[in-house]
């Protein structure tokens, strides 16, 4: 009997599984069991298990932890609703239902690599790519993590969970934080020629973020975008403020790095308060990163020629059709920032039931989440077919 991928789908909606995701990790546990594999939970809180052996080797990644708050399960008809419903419990019963159903003949490995923390730290994905756990983690002790670049054979290729409406996503924007901190020197605001007002520099300042184009737009990706998202600066009313700090977020495309991108727009910003207020400006300014345990998502770009691509997309447009769903399987971008990042530059493509956004609005992370029962089954049934014709035919790389 195949696995139904919509019953462990609204079992796991039922999950509340925003701060603590045992009760979705046991779920995912028993169902591999039931289908007579031996998954195991590493020390950064991963659930892996694998099927067959030698190459090619497909690896399946989603993750477990959803935002707050819970939402509760509901079925709608065709629909389910709730947290989780498509970030991404759907894209996870789709490959869950996939690893333990497809079929190929001769070698072949196919791995099921399951993270716990994508909405926050990622350091599950950060652990399966280098071996690297961090402290307090959510995994089991003892339980070493073997990097999966250095599993034999090593992965060729990467399916990643996420809501993409059954298209093959593959490439997504980065997504940097940082502070700009504008340092000036405090005085009575009677007398301003006295200080250096770290205020009035920050507003010069606004203007350059607008001029800041150090990366050329991406064939698949478009634009790197750099938003102001928040200032805040000053003491005191009658005083010209010594400080100054303005938050914000850059949306980057390849080949731009995180500190690449800290480097350059620090470098841009001394330019331009030199420029507007002559050179040796007096105000200074310097540019961090906000601080996190793990690397930031980074953007990432697969070639789209590469047959994992096309294998997931003809698929999913030929699934979906005999599902009465309109024809999907586009090859196009995600439109968020995903743990696919960690696995590029393999080739990797992103997919899955559900949608970020729809006509009516936010779906996933809204009050509103939901996916389409007959999407599920697509999705389930697109990446069966994939595996098997990647694993089957033992083309895994571009010609």
């Amino acid at each position: 009997m195949s696995f139904d991928p919509v019953s462990f789908l609204a079992t796991a909606v039922r999950d509340d599984s925003t701060e603590d995701v045992r009760g979705t990790r046991d779920l995912l546990l028993d169902a591999l069991r039931d289908g007579g594999h031996d998954p195991r939970v590493d020390a950064a809180g991963n659930v892996r298990a694998s099927r067959g052996s030698g190459a090619p080797h497909l690896v399946f990644n989603t993750h477990i932890d959803t935002v707050a708050p819970h939402i509760p399960f509901e079925r709608d008809g065709d629909r389910i609703r709730g947290r989780g419903s498509c970030d991404a419990k759907g894209p996870l019963a789709a490959l869950l239902s996939a690893f333990l159903d497809a079929e190929w003949d001769g070698e072949g490995t196919l791995t099921l690599a399951v993270t716990p923390d994508e909405e926050v730290l990622s350091t599950g994905a950060h652990a399966l790519m280098t071996g690297d756990v961090l402290p307090g983690g959510p995994g089991e002790a003892g339980a070493e993590v073997d990097p999966l670049p250095a599993a034999d054979p090593p992965p060729d290729a990467y399916v990643v969970g996420e809501p993409t409406g059954l298209d093959a996503c593959t490439a997504a924007r980065g997504r940097f934080e940082g502070t700009i901190e504008v340092s000036g020197t405090a005085a009575h605001a009677a007398s301003p020629e006295s200080g250096v007002n770290a205020v009035s520099a920050a507003g010069r300042l606004l203007g350059a973020l607008e001029t800041f184009d150090t990366v050329d737009a991406h064939p698949q990706l478009g634009e790197a975008t750099l938003v102001p998202t928040g200032i805040e600066g000053g003491e005191s009313t009658n005083q010209v403020p010594a400080g100054c700090a303005i938050t914000i977020d850059r949306r980057s495309v390849p080949p731009e790095t995180a500190e690449g991108f800290r480097s350059a727009l620090e470098a841009h910003l001394r330019d331009a308060l030199d420029a507007a207020d002559g050179a040796g400006s007096d105000a200074d300014v310097s540019v961090s990163l906000t601080a996190r345990e793990t690397p930031f998502l980074e953007a990432f770009a697969t070639d789209t020629g590469e047959p994992v691509v096309s294998a997931i997309a003809d698929a999913a447009a030929a699934a979906s059709v005999d599902a009465g769903l309109d024809e999907r399987g586009e090859t196009r971008p995600f439109g968020a920032a995903t743990e696919a990042s960690y696995f590029a530059p393999a080739p990797t493509v992103v997919f899955g039931p559900g949608h970020l956004a729809d006509e009516d609005g936010a779906v996933a992370h809204a009050e509103r989440e939901y996916v389409d029962v007959a999407a599920v089954r697509a999705a389930a049934a697109a990446v069966r077919t994939a595996t098997e014709q990647l694993l089957g035919d033992g083309d895994h790389t571009a010609d």
